[in-house]
Parts: structure tokens; sequence; C-alpha cells
């Protein structure tokens, strides 16, 4: 049986990191996080988080992730007497229509544009507000789940049956919906996925899903706390050469009452208004039957009596539809919303995923001692060897904590020394 948290902030746990990469001279992603401070808060209108990717010349993208992620929380926390996924929906909406008009307003923004990927933990489950090729995640023990449809020129082609071999010639950044160019814009509202206590959610932009792979993301949420999480991503996909900026956040679900469902091997939770219709419906069928038989049988007042119980039943069951039937707590069970999961993938940490960050780890030290910069060697090696013997011991996910450690490590402290990232000349290893 599942213990409650012993406090509201131990229910869930987040991380956000964002990064310049190694290529871009400013940064154009945003990150919004506006976890509800109490429970009482949390149940009216949960846990809202959002990753925004810019696009534009200049400072024009960097302008408008801004305003999507200034406006959706501010818009959406002002929604407070309509439906939170309702509302969802109009703040982002509202925010593409402020971001339509600043680009139309001054010619130097003209055209800009941003992702928007929002997380909303409500009492019903999670549920997803979308727009580009920004994504989130669910990992689900070895489990991680695709909860987005990348807008994409290459995604849309496949969903079309026209994709054929072409896939790997077409450029992967070319997007086909977006805030921001056009006065409207077509939302994807996905879910709500229920919650159980360890699931974890990722928000990212594409500066992280294009160097690092899926089954990569996977284990390493799988194997490290939440914080430990976000950096390790993000410096795995600068030292594979951060191409573009970099931004995640990292939510790990600890306990009820933000997780919802039922231990698997335990019974779901009643749903008094479904049962409710159910119940009213096989009365509804019976006094039908009834009144059949009676009128048959020349009984005219009991078969009308029988009818009209059969009316009042149909109409309690049909007010039972939808969004009307609730849960023991009076949480309303909504009709699924979009398609998601689009990808799904068991990711276990791995052999060869713990070997190929020994190889960026190997590398690092490699360049870092070529370029003769003084680090932390011996907190380095210690990492390596707890990763050695957990190897030994067939225990992968330990092995890839450490080695992520290992690389974070070296990581933060060239940062510190050094202040700007430097590309080696025969290395994928980006050093900072």
């Amino acid at each position: 049986m599942k213990q409650p948290a012993t406090s509201w902030n131990d229910c869930i746990e987040h991380a956000e990191v964002t990064d310049i990469g190694m290529r871009r001279q400013n940064n154009q992603d945003s990150l919004a996080a506006m976890p509800a401070a109490d429970e009482a808060s949390w149940r009216e209108r949960g846990h809202l988080f959002m990753v925004a990717d810019g696009m534009g010349a200049h400072a024009a993208g960097e302008l408008a992730s801004k305003l999507a992620c200034d406006g959706v929380p501010h818009n959406y926390s002002k929604m407070r007497d309509i439906d939170p996924v309702m509302a969802l929906e109009q703040a982002i909406r509202g925010a593409n229509a402020e971001i339509h008009r600043r680009g139309q307003a001054e010619a130097g923004f003209h055209g800009m544009g941003t992702t928007c990927s929002t997380l909303l933990l409500l009492p019903e489950g999670a549920v997803v507000g979308h727009v580009g090729d920004s994504r989130v995640y669910r990992q689900r023990g070895e489990l991680l789940e695709q909860l987005t449809f990348d807008h994409s020129l290459v995604w849309e082609l496949r969903a079309s049956g026209q994709m054929g071999g072409a896939a790997e010639s077409l450029p992967k950044n070319i997007i086909t919906r977006s805030l921001g160019p056009n006065n409207s814009v077509q939302i994807d509202l996905e879910g709500p996925f229920p919650i159980r206590p360890g699931d974890v959610f990722l928000l990212c932009s594409d500066g992280l899903t294009g160097p690092v792979k899926d089954a990569e993301i996977g284990a390493v949420l799988h194997s490290l706390p939440t914080a430990e999480a976000a950096r390790v991503l993000v410096d795995l996909a600068n030292l594979r050469g951060g191409p573009d900026n970099i931004s995640v956040i990292v939510i790990r679900v600890a306990s009820p009452p933000v997780a919802t469902e039922p231990d698997p091997e335990g019974d779901p939770p009643p749903r008094k208004g479904l049962m409710l219709a159910l119940i009213s419906w096989g009365i509804a069928a019976l006094c039908l039957l009834a009144a059949g038989l009676m009128l048959f049988g020349g009984m005219k007042v009991p078969a009308g009596v029988a009818a009209l119980g059969a009316t009042v039943a149909l109409i309690v069951a049909l007010s039972q539809r939808g969004e009307s039937a609730v849960t023991d707590d009076g949480v309303p069970i909504r009709s699924p919303l979009g398609r998601a999961p689009y990808m799904r993938l068991n990711c276990p940490p791995s052999s060869d995923i713990v070997n190929d960050l020994a190889g960026v780890a190997k590398q690092l030290r490699q360049a870092a001692t070529e370029q003769r910069w003084q680090v932390n060697w011996n907190g380095f090696d210690q990492f390596r060897t707890e990763a050695e013997a957990a190897v030994q011991r067939g225990d992968f996910a330990t092995a890839l904590a450490a080695h992520g450690r290992s690389i974070t490590l070296i990581v933060d402290d060239l940062r510190k020394r050094r202040g700007e990232l430097k590309r080696t000349s025969d290395s994928d290893v980006n050093l900072i």
C-alpha cells in the first residue's frame, strides 16, 4: 500500500538546465517551471513545465521563446475559472498571438517563431500541449515513451506515407508548425497519462535529441538522480559537438498525491460516474423489457410506469458521459486526447551504452591532457574505478551513473577554468 509523502515538497523533484551549446552565439531556448506551492494549488491547476526553442535572425528567436515562456504560464495562471486543459490551450494561443503581433510590428522580428512543449501534472494525470519539434518524454522503469509528435518535415512525410527511403537525406531541422509566424496555430493536446511513483518526465529542445540517442536518454534517466541526469544529458550533447542550444527539464514523481495511478497489482480506482452510468443502463434495459412484457399482457398502466422508469434511468446514464464521470476523489475522468505515445523504446542501461560513455570519458581525458589543463583527475579516476567494478558485477546502471559523473566532474571543472568552448582537432569531444 502506498504511503503518503512526508511533505508536499517531497511529491516531485525537478531540475532544469539550458546551455548555449558549442556553435551558437546566443541562446534562443527558454524554460519555464511553475510547480504548485501546495496540494490545494495543485488540485486546482497542477504543476506546469515548458520548453521553447526560438527561431529567427539576430535576437528574434530569443525574444520569441522568452515571450512564450513568459506568456503561457502567466495566461494559464489567470484562467482559474475554466478547465485546466482548455486553459492551457488558450494560454498557448494567447502566446502565439503576442509573438505574431510583435513580429509584425518590428521589421527585425518579422517571421520569428518558437516551439512550445508544455507538461501539466494534474490530479487526473499528465497532459501535454505541444507545437514544434521540441519533445516531451515519459520514462517508466526501463521504458521510454515520446509523448509528442515532431512537427517537422521528416515526421510529417513519414506519417503521410510519402517518405520512402529518403529519410536520411532530408534536413532534420525543418519544422512545419511553430508559435508566431501566423496569427493562428494548431496545437496538439495529448493525455491524460496516468502517473506512477518513479515516473520521470523529460522536456527538451532538439539540441539534445540531435546528438543524444533515445536509448541513451532513457538509460541516463533510469540511472541517475534528477539534477545529475539533466546535467549529464546536456554535457553529452556538448561533447558530441553541441551544434544547437540545449535545454532540458527533468521531473521525477516520487509519491502520491501527484502519482495518481494505482500500483499495477492493485485494483483500479473506483469510477463513481462510470459505475452509476453502467447501473443506470442496466436498470433502463430491465424497465424497457418489463414495459414490453406488461404491454403485451395488456397491463397498460404498469407498462407506462416501467417505461417512465426506463426514461429516468436513461437520463441518469446519459448525464454520466464524458467528463462528468469522476473517481472517488472527485477527479474528472477525461476522454483521451491525441494519439501518443509516438515512440516506445525499452532502454535499460546496457554494456553498449556504458562502453560508449566510457569512450567519451577516455576521449575527454585524452583531449584535456593534450591541452595541459589541470583538472580534478583524482575524482575522475575514482568514478572510473567505481564504473569498472560495477561492470564486473553486471550492474550497468551504477556503471553508467559513475561514468556520467566522471564526465560532468571534468566538464564542470573545465568550464570554470576556461570560460569558453574549444574543439579538438581529431576528436568528437569539445572541451569547456
